[in-house]
C-alpha cells in the first residue's frame, strides 16, 4: 500500500535505444543519460558475474578478466542480453533518479531507434517491457515511431494511444 502511494509520485522515463547509444531521459528533471550501451563485467571465483562499469566507463575498463558487452548489438535484433540490458538500464536509471533508499518507481517509454523494419514481433515488445519492469520501472509501454518530443509526452495518453501490448 505504501508502495503504490510512493509510486504516484513517480517520474516518467523516455528511453531511447540504438545500437550504439542508450539515452534515457527523465521527463520532469529533464535529466538525462546519454551514453554507449556497454557494461564491463568481470567474473569472480564463484562465476558470479559483477558490473564493474557501465557506459562511456566501460570502454576504459578492459582486461583479461573483465569482458566488455553491448547488450543492444545483435544482427537481426536490437536486444541481444537481455540480462546485461537490464543491468545497464538499472545503472543509467540510479544515474538520472538518485540512489536514495525510497524512490518512486518511475513509468518508462521504450523506444526502439533501429531495427525495427516491418515493425516489433510481441516477443520483441515483451522482452523490451520486462526489461523495464526488472530495471525497476512502475509500468513501460514500447513505442514505435517518429522520435518523441521529451516536452509533449504524456504517459497515459501515449498508453492508450498504443493500445494493448
Amino acid at each position: 500500500m505504501l508502495r503504490h502511494l510512493i509510486n504516484k509520485f513517480g517520474t516518467t522515463v523516455y528511453a531511447q535505444i540504438w545500437e550504439s547509444r542508450l539515452k534515457l531521459t527523465d521527463l520532469q528533471t529533464k535529466k538525462s543519460f546519454d551514453e554507449k550501451p556497454l557494461v564491463a563485467i568481470k567474473i569472480d571465483k564463484k562465476s558470479k558475474p559483477i558490473l564493474v562499469a557501465a557506459g562511456n566507463a566501460a570502454s576504459l575498463n578492459g582486461g583479461h578478466d573483465i569482458v566488455i558487452t553491448n547488450p543492444f548489438s545483435h544482427p537481426r535484433s536490437l536486444l541481444s542480453d537481455f540480462t546485461v540490458g537490464e543491468k545497464l538500464f538499472q545503472y543509467a536509471l540510479k544515474k538520472i533518479l538518485g540512489n536514495k533508499l525510497i524512490l518512486p518507481a518511475p513509468a518508462i517509454i521504450l523506444h526502439p531507434m533501429e531495427k525495427t523494419e516491418g515493425g516489433l514481433t510481441m516477443i520483441e515488445v515483451r522482452a523490451f517491457k520486462e526489461l523495464a519492469f526488472g530495471a525497476g520501472a512502475r509500468d513501460s509501454i514500447v513505442y514505435q515511431g517518429n522520435e518523441l518530443s521529451i516536452y509533449e509526452i504524456e504517459f497515459d495518453s501515449l498508453k492508450e494511444q498504443m493500445g494493448d501490448q
